[in-house]
């Protein structure tokens, strides 16, 4: 958790611009670190880029005038929600496009690459599905899963996040992890 952003956020005034103007950066880069997690290991299957995704969650979270005000744990949290909402529509239009919007001739290795993203885009669709279900019997666990695999926290970062111990949040992660592989695993 980058110490800068956490002092600054603890301690901003909603009403001072120059407080604004030094988080601004340093809320950037966060994201920025946030979005390489995410994106990380999906590179070959993503829609998106580091930089598109954190220029929307910025501008998500931009349009939230309780980011300052609510301190680091609210910042880590909404972050980690606007992830989520991001690449959840990203997926919805890729789906969109496999079901008929927008029809272009690919050649074979375009379709390739292309049914490889459409795959993961009914994945990231399944998990935001088992995800909102998650939700109805223990909020709790959704935003562990929210921060850890959207947001790309770390377990201390979450329990920051979530004003939580270290050991909610693994126990939490551990039950909502196998709670999402039932899910997902039924037909």
């Amino acid at each position: 958790m980058n110490d800068e952003l956490k002092s600054l956020l603890d301690t901003a005034d909603p009403g001072d611009r120059s407080t604004l103007d030094r988080i601004v950066p340093v809320i950037y880069r966060e994201l920025r670190e946030i979005a390489h997690r995410q994106l990380g290991g999906n590179r070959e299957q993503q829609s998106l880029q580091t930089t598109d995704l954190v220029h929307e969650t910025y501008l998500r979270l931009a349009g939230d005038s309780g980011v300052t005000k609510r301190g680091r744990s609210y910042f880590y949290a909404a972050a980690a929600r606007a992830m989520r909402q991001i690449l959840v529509d990203a997926a919805r239009r890729k789906q969109s496009v496999k079901r008929g919007r927008g029809i272009r001739m690919l050649d074979l290795e375009q379709a390739d690459a292309a049914s490889q993203v459409n795959a993961y885009a009914g994945e990231v669709l399944d998990l935001d599905e088992a995800l909102a279900q998650l939700e109805q019997l223990n909020p709790r666990q959704a935003r562990v899963v929210e921060c850890r695999y959207f947001g790309g926290l770390s377990v201390d970062e979450t329990a920051a996040a979530l004003e939580v111990s270290p050991r909610t949040v693994k126990s939490d992660w551990a039950l909502a992890r196998a709670w999402l592989y039932d899910a997902l695993k039924s037909p």
